[in-house]
Protein backbone atom coordinates (compact mmCIF):
# COMPACT_ATOMS: atom_id res chain seq x y z
CA UNK A 1 0.00 0.00 0.00
CA UNK A 2 1.01 2.96 -0.96
CA UNK A 3 1.03 6.02 2.20
CA UNK A 4 0.23 9.36 1.94
CA UNK A 5 3.66 10.96 1.14
CA UNK A 6 3.98 8.38 -1.57
CA UNK A 7 0.85 9.15 -3.59
CA UNK A 8 2.11 11.15 -7.13
CA UNK A 9 1.75 14.39 -7.31
CA UNK A 10 -0.38 14.14 -10.70
CA UNK A 11 -2.65 11.91 -9.09
CA UNK A 12 -6.27 12.81 -8.40
CA UNK A 13 -7.37 12.13 -4.74
CA UNK A 14 -10.67 12.16 -3.24
CA UNK A 15 -11.40 12.82 0.64
CA UNK A 16 -14.19 10.85 1.82
CA UNK A 17 -16.18 11.31 5.01
CA UNK A 18 -19.86 10.40 6.88
CA UNK A 19 -21.84 12.45 9.29
CA UNK A 20 -24.55 11.16 10.59
CA UNK A 21 -23.05 7.39 11.98
CA UNK A 22 -24.26 8.33 15.72
CA UNK A 23 -27.43 9.89 14.75
CA UNK A 24 -30.71 8.60 16.52
CA UNK A 25 -32.54 9.47 12.89
CA UNK A 26 -32.46 10.13 9.19
CA UNK A 27 -29.93 8.81 7.27
CA UNK A 28 -26.22 8.90 7.28
CA UNK A 29 -24.99 11.02 4.65
CA UNK A 30 -21.40 10.80 3.35
CA UNK A 31 -19.34 13.08 0.94
CA UNK A 32 -16.27 12.64 -1.70
CA UNK A 33 -14.15 15.69 -3.11
CA UNK A 34 -12.03 16.23 -5.33
CA UNK A 35 -10.03 19.03 -4.42
CA UNK A 36 -8.48 21.58 -7.10
CA UNK A 37 -4.70 21.87 -6.16
CA UNK A 38 -4.56 25.39 -8.31
CA UNK A 39 -7.26 26.50 -6.96
CA UNK A 40 -6.32 26.03 -2.52
CA UNK A 41 -9.25 26.87 -0.31
CA UNK A 42 -8.35 28.42 2.92
CA UNK A 43 -9.37 27.19 6.69
CA UNK A 44 -10.21 23.92 5.35
CA UNK A 45 -10.70 22.20 8.62
CA UNK A 46 -12.83 19.21 10.60
CA UNK A 47 -16.03 19.89 10.21
CA UNK A 48 -17.19 19.66 13.95
CA UNK A 49 -14.20 22.34 14.83
CA UNK A 50 -16.03 25.35 12.46
CA UNK A 51 -18.68 27.22 13.05
CA UNK A 52 -22.17 26.53 11.24
CA UNK A 53 -21.42 29.55 9.51
CA UNK A 54 -18.50 29.22 8.74
CA UNK A 55 -19.17 25.57 7.48
CA UNK A 56 -21.98 27.06 4.88
CA UNK A 57 -19.43 29.49 3.71
CA UNK A 58 -16.55 26.78 2.86
CA UNK A 59 -19.66 24.44 2.09
CA UNK A 60 -20.21 27.07 -1.26
CA UNK A 61 -16.57 27.58 -1.60
CA UNK A 62 -15.83 23.67 -2.01
CA UNK A 63 -18.63 23.48 -4.55
CA UNK A 64 -17.15 26.19 -6.46
CA UNK A 65 -13.83 25.04 -6.50
CA UNK A 66 -13.62 21.57 -6.42
CA UNK A 67 -12.71 19.17 -9.60
CA UNK A 68 -15.66 17.04 -8.68
CA UNK A 69 -17.81 16.64 -5.48
CA UNK A 70 -20.21 13.89 -4.29
CA UNK A 71 -22.96 13.59 -2.14
CA UNK A 72 -24.69 10.47 -1.02
CA UNK A 73 -27.18 9.36 1.45
CA UNK A 74 -28.07 5.57 3.08
CA UNK A 75 -31.90 5.48 4.17
CA UNK A 76 -33.31 4.39 7.92
CA UNK A 77 -34.55 1.17 6.30
CA UNK A 78 -30.44 0.85 4.83
CA UNK A 79 -29.39 1.41 8.31
CA UNK A 80 -31.62 -0.64 10.43
CA UNK A 81 -31.54 -3.90 7.85
CA UNK A 82 -27.92 -3.55 7.82
CA UNK A 83 -26.74 -2.02 10.17
CA UNK A 84 -25.14 1.93 10.72
CA UNK A 85 -21.23 0.46 9.53
CA UNK A 86 -22.76 -1.36 6.67
CA UNK A 87 -24.90 1.61 5.36
CA UNK A 88 -22.11 4.41 6.33
CA UNK A 89 -19.63 2.02 3.87
CA UNK A 90 -22.47 1.77 1.19
CA UNK A 91 -22.92 5.88 1.32
CA UNK A 92 -19.31 6.39 1.13
CA UNK A 93 -19.56 3.76 -1.89
CA UNK A 94 -22.39 6.06 -3.73
CA UNK A 95 -20.37 9.57 -2.72
CA UNK A 96 -17.45 7.99 -5.05
CA UNK A 97 -19.40 6.60 -7.39
CA UNK A 98 -21.17 9.72 -8.05
CA UNK A 99 -18.14 11.90 -8.51
CA UNK A 100 -17.90 13.15 -12.11
CA UNK A 101 -14.42 12.42 -12.32
CA UNK A 102 -12.92 9.45 -11.43
CA UNK A 103 -10.33 9.63 -8.73
CA UNK A 104 -6.49 7.92 -8.38
CA UNK A 105 -6.64 7.14 -4.32
CA UNK A 106 -9.14 7.55 -2.29
CA UNK A 107 -8.81 8.72 1.28
CA UNK A 108 -11.03 8.24 3.81
CA UNK A 109 -11.53 9.25 7.31
CA UNK A 110 -11.59 6.28 10.56
CA UNK A 111 -10.39 3.35 10.28
CA UNK A 112 -13.04 1.21 7.24
CA UNK A 113 -13.11 1.28 3.48
CA UNK A 114 -15.93 0.50 1.43
CA UNK A 115 -15.77 -1.92 -1.61
CA UNK A 116 -14.46 0.61 -4.10
CA UNK A 117 -12.71 0.12 -7.54
CA UNK A 118 -9.88 2.26 -7.17
CA UNK A 119 -6.90 1.99 -4.46
CA UNK A 120 -8.10 3.62 -1.14
CA UNK A 121 -6.56 4.18 2.42
CA UNK A 122 -8.54 4.46 5.56
CA UNK A 123 -6.50 7.82 8.52
CA UNK A 124 -7.42 7.80 11.46
CA UNK A 125 -8.48 11.08 12.09
CA UNK A 126 -8.25 12.27 8.50
CA UNK A 127 -10.83 15.10 8.82
CA UNK A 128 -8.15 17.11 10.63
CA UNK A 129 -5.10 15.68 8.32
CA UNK A 130 -6.29 15.81 4.64
CA UNK A 131 -7.99 18.94 3.34
CA UNK A 132 -9.84 16.73 1.34
CA UNK A 133 -11.44 14.66 4.13
CA UNK A 134 -11.84 17.88 5.58
CA UNK A 135 -13.57 19.18 2.74
CA UNK A 136 -15.77 16.07 2.88
CA UNK A 137 -17.05 16.41 5.79
CA UNK A 138 -17.95 19.85 5.60
CA UNK A 139 -19.96 19.61 2.97
CA UNK A 140 -21.95 16.75 3.98
CA UNK A 141 -22.50 18.61 7.87
CA UNK A 142 -23.74 21.57 5.80
CA UNK A 143 -26.20 19.09 3.73
CA UNK A 144 -27.36 17.32 6.63
CA UNK A 145 -28.00 19.43 8.82
CA UNK A 146 -30.31 21.29 6.12
CA UNK A 147 -32.24 17.96 5.90
CA UNK A 148 -32.50 18.32 10.03
CA UNK A 149 -34.10 21.70 9.28
CA UNK A 150 -36.34 20.21 6.86
CA UNK A 151 -37.29 17.68 9.79
CA UNK A 152 -38.15 20.16 12.21
CA UNK A 153 -40.26 21.89 9.70
CA UNK A 154 -41.84 18.41 8.89
CA UNK A 155 -42.47 17.31 12.72
CA UNK A 156 -42.62 20.98 14.67
CA UNK A 157 -42.75 18.99 18.01
CA UNK A 158 -38.96 18.11 17.42
CA UNK A 159 -36.06 19.97 17.72
CA UNK A 160 -34.25 18.95 14.81
CA UNK A 161 -32.71 21.80 13.61
CA UNK A 162 -31.29 22.17 17.08
CA UNK A 163 -30.11 18.82 18.08
CA UNK A 164 -29.37 17.58 14.63
CA UNK A 165 -31.53 14.08 15.59
CA UNK A 166 -28.32 13.44 18.26
CA UNK A 167 -29.40 11.25 21.43
CA UNK A 168 -29.65 14.84 23.46
CA UNK A 169 -31.82 15.18 26.40
CA UNK A 170 -34.29 17.25 24.86
CA UNK A 171 -34.14 14.78 21.93
CA UNK A 172 -35.13 12.10 24.44
CA UNK A 173 -37.57 13.74 25.72
CA UNK A 174 -39.39 14.69 22.97
CA UNK A 175 -39.37 10.91 21.64
CA UNK A 176 -41.28 10.41 25.02
CA UNK A 177 -43.60 12.94 24.81
CA UNK A 178 -44.74 12.28 21.44
CA UNK A 179 -43.59 8.78 20.43
CA UNK A 180 -41.47 7.68 17.42
CA UNK A 181 -41.03 8.67 13.93
CA UNK A 182 -41.31 6.97 11.28
CA UNK A 183 -37.45 8.98 10.36
CA UNK A 184 -36.11 7.05 13.63
CA UNK A 185 -34.00 4.79 14.04
CA UNK A 186 -35.44 1.63 15.54
CA UNK A 187 -32.08 -0.75 15.99
CA UNK A 188 -30.70 2.26 17.89
CA UNK A 189 -30.56 2.44 21.72
CA UNK A 190 -31.86 4.28 23.87
CA UNK A 191 -34.90 4.47 21.23
CA UNK A 192 -34.42 0.77 20.83
CA UNK A 193 -34.78 0.97 24.71
CA UNK A 194 -37.77 3.01 24.54
CA UNK A 195 -39.47 1.30 21.87
CA UNK A 196 -39.42 -1.88 24.26
CA UNK A 197 -40.35 0.08 27.67
CA UNK A 198 -43.24 1.43 25.39
CA UNK A 199 -44.37 -1.53 23.60
CA UNK A 200 -44.44 0.86 20.88
CA UNK A 201 -42.26 1.35 16.95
Amino acid sequence: MQFIDEIPEHFLIAGVDEVGRGCLAGSVVAAAVILDATKPIAGLADSKKLTERKREYLSQIIQEKALSWAIAEASVVEIDSLNILQATLIAMQRAVAGLQQQPDRVLVDGNRLPSLTMPAQAIVKGDNKIAAISAASIIAKVYRDKLMVDYHQQYPNFSFHLHKSYGTSQHLLEIQQFGFLEIHRKTFNPVKTLIALNGSG
